[in-house]
């Protein structure tokens, strides 16, 4: 990794122009600075990161985490005992903000009570004007606000804040700017997230999410594969690879690659057992991918394939670009390829302009394509969206019917699948103390199916053979496999 250290420079030297570089010296600097707080305080500084949303974010988290610790801050779980508050945060839904604002308001008094404290918002959230324009307003005691564009520059953006004493804003409009080779503390040692690509170019017309994360741009393949064998290294044997849309990977590189070389690359490293990832859109899942998938000794048997509705006029609705009947294709020829494959998906209710006759249709498609497990949400109005000012809103009693009816579906047809492992022999990756009994271990299928089994904690970031005793409806108990 390259490294910037200014512990043999003049302080006041110039900050290097090129990143990484930039980074590290503003970390240094940003050290210096916590030394001389932690000294007035008489004790360690601490921090907090809270995450709001998806996986992309609680990887960004993971990053934030590692500067912080680089700096010399020290983390703590509980954030209203924390000198540093970090909410990196989600705008998918409105009510995500609502919980924020909400949140902000009792730490602005927490924060009344201790000197030391500093209160920092990242994430999609603060891509949006509105919502920088509030805070300035109503929450004046924030120290820190960047977006979704510019994580990379949290050592700079922080050293300013410590130098100056004044609130930090910046926001970018957008970027094609990727900064590799800082720091990043994982949450689990075994296993991790690895984003391939930021942005997306889709514009589905109920998501914020291209007008938050910007366009697509896709992270160099040789910075990917580097990232992987270093993880590797350090013992993950899993990992997830990221992006709003990984199925238009490479797209945008100056020698464009498909995900499915990606992928064939990525399996060739030693050490690595298991490749997942997420999200795909159906639109770009190409038949290469599904034979690379099909081929594969290290990609799990799982595909998130978000479906969103079974209506082609609903789906033409939502700017989906694709229609039920191409969607029952694909499946189909996955299926073909790889009989024992696990499909989730996403279904939206309550779409604007949806009629009965399309909600039957949605549930068609559950029925033959037989989820493993789906997410189910009721459409909410997201300002900002074509589809929030569309005609046509259905009445929320109407959704609550529907939404109840499909997930009772989706749960019978969830239990169905799950339960047909029961029995047999699978490979088991264990990943935590059981919450609810110490004596049990939770581990995780390749089809990404939870498995309680007994052990203890040295057993885990390994792979056992677990029988699957019982299915209890989403998870099995199981006990690990006699060599016999």
């Amino acid at each position: 990794m390259n490294e910037y250290s200014v512990h043999n420079t003049e302080q006041e030297a110039a900050a290097p122009v090129c990143e990484p570089e930039r980074q590290y010296y503003y970390i240094e600097k940003a050290k210096a600075y916590l030394e001389k707080m932690s000294e007035a305080a008489g004790r360690p500084l601490t921090f907090c990161v809270t995450t709001f949303g998806c996986q992309m974010n609680a990887r960004d988290s993971e990053k934030l985490t590692g500067i912080l610790e680089r700096i010399g801050y020290v983390e703590e779980p509980d954030e209203e005992k924390a000198d540093f508050v970090i909410y990196n945060t989600c705008t998918v839904r409105e009510n995500a903000n609502q919980r924020v604002y909400g949140r902000l308001g009792q730490l602005g008094r927490i924060k009344k009570k201790n000197p030391h404290m500093m209160i920092a918002l990242c994430g999609c959230m603060m891509q949006e004007p509105e919502v920088v324009e509030k805070l300035k307003k109503s929450y004046p005691f924030v120290d820190l606000i960047f977006g979704t564009h510019n994580i990379f520059k949290f050592a700079e953006l922080l050293a300013t804040r410590m130098e100056s004493g004044r609130t930090v804003i910046d926001i970018w409009k957008d970027t094609d700017k990727i900064v590799e080779d800082l720091p990043s503390e994982r949450k689990y040692p075994f296993k991790s997230g690895v984003n391939i690509m930021f942005g997306c170019n889709n514009f589905c017309s109920y998501c914020i999410v291209p007008y938050v994360r910007g366009r697509e741009r896709s992270r160099d393949p040789k910075a990917i594969i580097r990232e992987i064998e270093r993880l590797v290294a350090d013992g993950v044997v899993e990992v997830m690879l990221l992006g709003q849309n990984v199925n238009s990977y490479g797209k945008t590189l100056e020698h464009p690659i498909s995900f499915a070389e990606l992928l064939q690359e990525i399996e060739k490293i030693d050490g690595l057992e298991r490749i997942r990832f997420m999200t795909s859109h159906p639109k770009d899942l190409s038949d290469d991918l599904i034979r690379v998938m099909a081929d594969s000794k290290k990609i799990c048997r799982h595909l998130h394939l978000p479906v969103q509705s079974g209506s082609t006029r609903i789906l033409e609705k939502m700017n989906r670009r694709y229609t039920k009947e191409g969607y029952l294709a694909l499946v189909d020829r996955i299926r073909t390829a790889m009989p024992d494959i696990s499909l989730t998906t996403d279904i939206i209710v309550g779409f604007p302009g949806e009629t009965e006759e399309d909600f039957l249709e949605t549930m068609d498609v559950v029925k033959k394509v037989g989820y493993d497990s789906a997410f189910t949400f009721i459409y909410s109005k997201r300002t900002g969206t074509p589809a929030a000012v569309m005609e046509d809103q259905v009445p929320e009693a109407v959704v609550k019917d529907r939404f109840n009816c499909l997930l009772q579906v989706v749960q019978e047809i969830s239990a169905q699948r799950c339960a047909i492992h029961e029995g047999t022999v699978q490979t088991v990756l264990a990943e935590s103390v059981n919450d609810h009994d110490s004596s049990l271990i939770t581990g995780r299928l390749g089809n990404n199916l939870l498995v309680h089994f007994p052990g203890d904690a040295s057993m885990i970031g390994k792979f056992y053979h677990v029988h699957l005793r019982e299915c209890r409806g989403f998870y099995y108990l199981g006990e690990i496999a006699s060599e016999d």
